[in-house]
């Protein structure tokens, strides 16, 4: 009996030394899930980043529901997931399901040198009726509420099922190396420029400095980039109808330099 314990101790012991658990979150060895977000606003924060469930715009649906994972984060970047399923109101967003980067207030568009940004992303399934889209708001007061601005500057990465941007289209446009359709319209009292890719295409890897979408738009649209300070700075997923369905960015980041 003594030496079947003794044995057992022992390789315990060595099963332990051999395969130690990390213990640091940030291992490359393990991937811990950060936080789930399933409440209508729920909001984790971390590492320089910020994450809303944001459902918003389910008051239009019959039916339906949505969480989001955040799984990891960094200075560098992080990587997350929204899930969801929602029917009704075909023709309304549900939800923003997003990752903003967080900053101080009081940034003024014209004293930022550049907003420079990369993600890789997938959805699946593809057959529903979504967007995908960086959003940033834009205010003549430094304080103003996060929920909306003066400007509303949205990239689009993807049109999927036919939906289309607030406004109307007035130019095609190439900025940060991409050809992009400019639409323009009112969202309440903001003013949106939403730029959509002219070729209809879906750009799964995206790398840009968005501070030249301000520029082209002080030059050529009248935005009032010494008067505007950054409200919020975020990508994430306009979903419409379908599902279930899973919006997965694999890496996220985004910096603002001065």
């Amino acid at each position: 009996m003594l030496s079947k314990l003794t044995t057992l101790t022992t390789l315990l012991a060595a099963l332990s030394t051999a395969s130690p658990l990390p213990t640091s979150p940030t291992t490359p060895l393990l991937r811990r899930q950060a936080a789930t977000l399933c409440d209508q606003y729920a909001y984790y924060a971390a590492n320089g980043y910020e994450f809303n469930n944001n459902n918003w715009g389910k008051g239009s649906a019959s039916s339906g529901s949505q969480c989001t994972t955040v799984q990891s984060t960094s200075q560098s970047g992080v990587s997350w997931s929204t899930s969801w399923t929602w029917q009704g109101g075909q023709d309304n967003v549900k939800s923003y399901a997003n990752a903003g980067k967080q900053f101080s207030k009081g940034l003024k568009i014209s004293n930022i040198r550049s907003m420079t940004t990369s993600i890789t992303w997938d959805y699946q399934p593809r057959d529903l009726r979504a967007n995908v889209a960086y959003d940033v708001f834009t205010a003549a007061d430094p304080n103003h509420a996060t929920s909306s601005g003066d400007y509303e500057l949205m990239i689009w990465l993807a049109r999927i099922g036919g939906v289309y941007p607030i406004g109307n289209k007035v130019t095609t446009v190439n900025i940060a190396g991409y050809n992009w359709d400019l639409y323009v319209g009112p969202n309440g009292s903001m003013k949106v420029f939403s730029f959509l890719p002219s070729d209809g295409s879906w750009k799964f890897s995206f790398n840009a400095d968005v501070k030249q979408f301000f520029t082209w738009l002080a030059q050529n649209q009248g935005y009032p980039i010494n008067d505007q300070h950054l409200i919020v700075f975020q990508q994430g997923t306009e979903p419409f109808t379908g599902g279930p369905a899973k919006y997965t960015v694999s890496n996220y980041n985004a910096n603002i330099n001065l």
